[in-house]
């Protein structure tokens, strides 16, 4: 790239960052509700649950896995962004249990103010994701538009009865969170100052692959990614899929360096305040607000939340039979 070229900063051409740009989930529930999906006895998962990805049973005892994520830049690194995104993207068939067969890239490029060769940056981040997944990535589509977005749309596919599910939890199992929290305060604070944090980075681009085998290994049969809604969000719709309650130990929950720092100094997403001001109706607490703001933190390739011990990785509380409020926090 030529000099002129690094010094854009990416994050400036979009108003908000990755998974915290998400539509709030009260708003999106509120416009599903009015519509009949289609579907037919081989849709295994499809939008009821609120699940990750949509699955279709096929022949020879194998499930398709389909899903599409994208967003705007959360780092001004195009080749970063691209990796993260294409991460975030794949995460959604390992959260199903599945194993992606092939992508394709979904570029939305402003060609009039960024220059080109950025974009190009942006896809060989992607490829080499796709590639160390062991995912085919062939082609894609692209449009002008002005702001900069990148994702994937993605197959993969998944034993029909090994499935990880948002409705199959049950009342006493553990729940297991396979990444830290905090990557939206911290990219939030990276689009206000320029100060980049490379173990968010390394942990937005570390796919959920062995976590998601390790789940599966250990008989776990529900779990989740924990993306724009925030751990608070996910779990409750999880729990309300599994008819259960969930009780998190937040001193339980790990967080990115810097994490806690940067909501003190104030760069908290306003996703991350949707996503609190959504749950909170669901929500019992003895925690402080800040925390609970961390908990809700829109996270852009987050983890999985397994019910289910992962070996190797923090168990962060627990489901419980359904009868007081859906999420309590302690």
């Amino acid at each position: 790239m030529t000099a002129d070229t690094t010094t854009q900063r990416l994050t400036q051409y979009a108003s908000g960052g990755g998974c915290a740009c998400k539509v709030p989930p009260g708003e999106l529930e509120r416009v599903l509700a009015g519509l009949t999906p289609a579907g037919g006895p081989d849709l295994l998962v499809g939008v009821e649950s609120g699940d990750d990805a949509a699955v279709v049973r096929i022949e020879g005892g194998r499930a398709v896995v389909l899903t599409t994520d994208f967003f705007t830049p959360v780092v001004d690194d195009p080749y970063d962004w691209g990796r993260i995104a294409a991460a975030n993207a794949l995460s959604d068939v390992y959260a199903m249990g599945g194993e992606p067969l092939v992508a394709v890239n979904l570029l939305a490029w402003p060609r009039d103010r960024v220059p080109f060769v950025l974009a190009a940056e942006v896809l060989r981040g992607g490829g080499d994701v796709a590639r160390a997944a062991g995912c085919h990535l062939a082609g894609g589509h692209s449009i002008d538009d002005p702001e900069p977005k990148y994702g994937l749309a993605v197959t993969g596919l998944a034993d029909p009865d090994r499935l990880l599910r948002n409705d199959s939890g049950v009342a006493g199992v553990p729940l297991t969170l396979t990444k830290p929290l905090g990557l939206g305060v911290l990219n939030n604070r990276h689009k206000a100052t320029g100060e980049v944090f490379p173990e968010a980075v390394e942990v937005m681009t570390t796919l959920n692959r062995d976590a998601s085998r390790a789940a599966l290994a250990a008989g776990a049969v529900c779990a989740t990614d924990v993306t724009g809604f925030g751990l608070l969000g996910h779990l409750f719709k999880l729990c309300r899929a599994s008819g259960v309650s969930a009780v998190v130990d937040a001193a339980a929950v790990p967080y990115v360096t810097g994490a806690r720092e940067a909501l003190a100094d104030g760069y908290v997403p306003g996703g991350s305040r949707r996503n609190l001001d959504w749950v909170r109706p669901h929500l019992e607490s003895g925690v402080g607000e800040d925390e609970l703001l961390l908990l809700a933190d829109a996270q852009t390739s987050g983890g999985l939340l397994v019910a289910g011990e992962v070996p190797g990785h923090p168990v962060v509380g627990q489901l419980v039979p359904r009868g007081g409020p859906p999420v309590t926090v302690r």
